[in-house]
């Protein structure tokens, strides 16, 4: 998989990828990961991306030039499955969606900025809008690096045990059981019996009613978006 970010902060999302399995799921070629800093794709004078929005208002918004020069110059080198804005009003990420990224080739990401884009490059380029919270952060990059990994985490091969992204909370519109390691008792508080007894058809029987338990407590609005 391929995932190119456009960005005016690329200094901002080195970090992520620089470390644990990030790090690991692109030195194994799982995973290509590729910052392009809009302000190459600009001729304005000290590389200006953005402008007064037309009608007045505070705040500056993102020009489509470098946008579209930028985008026009990945796409003369691959098709893409998907080419997504990061911005509050998305669609907000959640699990499915992820699981669905996952599974694709090649992905253009852009990191909204100041008040945003102007409005046609979101009609003329973008596929696909994502938030990750009914909340404002100064700039896309941050919720791309969350993209990244609920992305990367699920590719074959990232992750030690591959089964362990099938139990993840949110799998299957639940959360996931309580989780216990040694030692079996701390300061009285003893690891349910259950786990100790290496019967483990019983075992994924108490996960399961567990996970069913803590939705039900916790979110019990993921369970009525249960499939029928």
């Amino acid at each position: 998989m391929r995932i190119d970010i456009i960005t005016v902060l690329p200094e901002l999302l080195k970090s992520p990828f620089e470390a644990s399995i990030l790090k690991r799921a692109i030195e194994k070629e799982l995973v290509e990961v590729h910052l392009h800093n809009l302000r190459d794709y600009t001729d304005k004078t000290y590389n200006q991306v953005d402008d007064y929005q037309f009608g007045g208002g505070a705040g500056m918004v993102l020009m489509i030039e470098p946008i579209d020069k930028c985008i026009s110059a990945l796409k003369a080198q691959r098709e893409y499955d998907e080419v997504i804005y990061m911005t509050p009003d998305g669609q907000t990420l959640n699990q499915k969606i992820a699981n669905t990224l996952s599974l694709l080739e090649n992905v253009i990401i852009l990191c909204g900025h100041y008040k945003g884009v102007d409005q046609r490059v979101r009609d003329l380029f973008i596929t696909k809008e994502i938030s990750v919270g009914d909340y404002v952060l100064s700039g896309g990059e941050l919720a791309a690096a969350i993209l990244c990994d609920t992305i990367i985490r699920l590719i074959p091969g990232v992750l030690g045990n591959e089964t362990s992204a099938l139990t993840d909370s949110f799998q299957d519109n639940l959360l996931a059981p309580p989780v216990y390691t040694r030692p079996s008792e701390y300061k009285g508080v003893k690891v349910p019996e259950v786990l100790l007894s290496g019967n483990f058809p019983k075992i994924e029987e108490w996960r399961e009613n567990e996970a069913h338990k803590r939705t039900k407590t916790l979110r019990p609005d993921l369970l009525t978006d249960e499939a029928p």
